[in-house]
């Protein structure tokens, strides 16, 4: 039973089994220390990326990126958000993380300064490991020139889908741009490989 309101501010519901989720969230609001809306500061209120991608969704959405990236869901937003939320001082951490929620709708917690930056690090370093190995691949002549271009052109897929989900609207024209440089990289990357085993196994040979 609901209690009549008093002098004292809005009623309040009595202690029953059932609370209705908007209280939920204004008495996570309120141990945040966030009254409202007021408190978003404006760029948060007017971010637009993620919006085709709600709660409901995040499983799926991680799922996707466990199978197809090294990066997970979390990883994946958050470094978005690094890269929106950059000034010349440095990545907004506190602001990114206490705006979580309303930045990310799959994201229902906020983050501590700390934990974005811990899922900002753990990008670059998945990034960076996943550039070595396929480069290396590359160069070591496992892959045909076939075989690359078929590579280069799943993985721009999987990057223009998640550009997508973002809200990035590519042309038809900007994405055969981006994978034409991108196969040019890697044409050159293959002849001076090849060039560079050439040398080497003509210098071996020499020795011998």
């Amino acid at each position: 039973m609901t209690q009549p309101p008093t002098d004292d501010g809005p009623e309040r519901p009595s202690p029953e089994p059932h609370v209705p989720e908007e209280s939920d969230h204004a008495d996570h609001a309120d141990h945040d220390g966030r009254d409202g809306e007021d408190d978003v500061p404006e760029d948060v209120r007017k971010y637009e990326r993620f919006k085709k991608i709600d709660g409901a969704q995040y499983d799926r959405a991680n799922q996707f990126l466990r199978d197809r990236t090294y990066i997970t869901a979390r990883e994946w937003a958050i470094a978005r958000l690094c890269s929106d939320f950059r000034t010349e001082t440095g990545v907004e951490m506190t602001k990114i993380g206490e705006n979580l929620p309303e930045l990310v709708p799959f994201m229902e917690d906020t983050y501590t300064p700390q934990a974005v930056n811990q899922a900002r690090s753990a990008f670059e370093a998945k990034v960076r490991k996943a550039g070595a190995t396929f480069l290396y691949g590359a160069m070591c002549d496992f892959f045909t020139a076939e075989e690359l271009d078929d590579i280069m052109y799943e993985t721009t897929e999987v990057a223009k889908f998640l550009l997508e989900v973002e809200g990035v609207d590519l042309s038809v024209e900007q994405e055969l741009e981006a994978e034409e440089r991108i196969s040019s990289v890697m044409r050159e990357v293959r002849k001076a490989s090849s060039e560079l085993r050439e040398e080497d196994a003509e210098t071996n040979a020499s020795d011998d």
